[in-house]
């Protein structure tokens, strides 16, 4: 079912799906993508959790403020979650949202699987992004988040000892353009698991991808 709420001063439009009584669950998509991008992973889910899928600012349906702060992105979340404690999964740009939110809001972060995230450290050798015509997000979102990812505040990497939640990385492997392994080093305790599939693990690879989602959950 989708919804629309105020959040952080922004629309933010989600998909719930699930037991209102569950255990809470949060998607968090990749950039340029919306919720439709877990579609079968929300179901999947939502046979045991209460599940939150957003678009985030800048995607989807939900407001363009033309402001695309990661730590702003964030705490949409957690207006979002309003409280509420949540197991939080996010895919690339929202891998990072992740890992910020579980900096900022530790206490609304009980566990947190980050799908082939972005480091907070500086990026290099990535070609400029290339405006194709797409719709369905804010092309300023894209600039924005890109300069961050190649200038990252530097105060970012340090804040990952922050996070006190259990976490699981998932990295795509060589296979993948994005280096995810300096993630699970900066963040205390956090579990490393590589699938060589490319960055996109949850499409290239679902079996494998549930199988070490529902492993970490369940220990």
């Amino acid at each position: 079912m989708m919804r629309e709420t105020t959040a952080n001063g922004l629309t933010i439009v989600y998909r719930e799906e699930g037991q209102a009584g569950a255990p809470l669950m949060v998607l968090l998509h990749g950039r340029t993508a919306n919720h439709n991008d877990w579609n079968g992973i929300i179901q999947h889910f939502a046979r045991r959790y209460h599940v939150l899928a957003p678009d985030l600012r800048g995607h989807g349906e939900s407001g363009y403020p033309g402001s695309y702060a990661l730590p702003d992105m964030a705490d949409d979340v957690a207006a979002l979650l309003d409280g509420r404690r949540a197991i939080v999964v996010g895919h690339s740009l929202g891998g990072m949202v992740a890992f910020h939110l579980a900096m900022r809001h530790p206490e609304l972060v009980e566990r947190l699987v980050l799908e082939d995230p972005g480091a907070p450290l500086p990026m290099t050798g990535r070609p400029a992004p290339v405006h194709d015509g797409s719709t369905g997000y804010d092309w300023e979102m894209v600039l924005q988040t890109e300069r961050q990812f190649l200038n990252p505040d530097p105060a970012w990497a340090g804040q990952l000892a922050r996070v006190s939640a259990p976490t699981l990385v998932l990295s795509g492997g060589p296979s993948s353009q994005i280096r995810a392994e300096p993630v699970a080093r900066l963040i205390p305790g956090a579990r490393l698991v590589t699938i060589d599939v490319g960055h996109l693990i949850h499409t290239s690879a679902r079996p494998a991808f549930l199988e070490a989602v529902e492993e970490f959950l369940d220990a």
